[in-house]
């Protein structure tokens, strides 16, 4: 299970930047949380586009509603399921949800008030479908490579 927010300014982002989002940011966790490209993995991933006010926004203390010239300010939260995240791999999430983000806005690279939280959920603090989710459990869903399978279970000793 993932859970990734965009909250953006009201406007900034047209449907069609959003459904192109919905599918490139899924993808870019999707990929190296399980290893590898599987479509039938992506019932697991949610993106939600959030919307504020000018007013209801602030950078450097201002709301957005008073400043002058409009800073293009987004923040992507990606809460993903405790697995096997170095810094590598999330180094290369942030990167390359970043990288999608400035495609989708027709950007040359990414504005520096974009800012992306990235944050593992402990195992175990996970919950739906009325109980509570672990990732040990979803590697028999046979979506993982055996390489992405191995480094979670060595993470969690099993």
């Amino acid at each position: 299970m993932t859970v990734i927010t965009v909250n953006t300014q009201e406007g900034r982002l047209s449907q069609e930047q959003r459904r192109t989002l919905a599918e490139t940011l899924t993808d870019a966790v999707l990929v190296p949380e399980i290893g590898q490209f599987a479509p039938a993995a992506r019932a697991g991933f949610q993106v939600h586009f959030v919307e504020r006010a000018p007013d209801t926004m602030a950078i450097g203390g201002r709301l957005l509603a008073d400043v002058e010239q409009d800073p293009d300010v987004m923040v992507i939260d990606v809460a993903v399921m405790d697995g096997d995240w170095r810094q590598e791999v999330r180094t290369s999430v942030i990167e390359r949800i970043l990288a999608d983000m400035a495609d989708a806005c027709g950007l040359a690279q990414p504005s520096p008030a974009w800012w992306v939280n990235f944050r593992v959920i402990d195992e175990g603090s996970w919950g739906s479908s009325g109980g509570v989710l672990s990732i040990l459990s979803l590697l028999r869903t046979g979506v993982f490579t055996e390489e992405k399978a191995t480094a979670i279970r060595t993470r969690f000793h099993a």
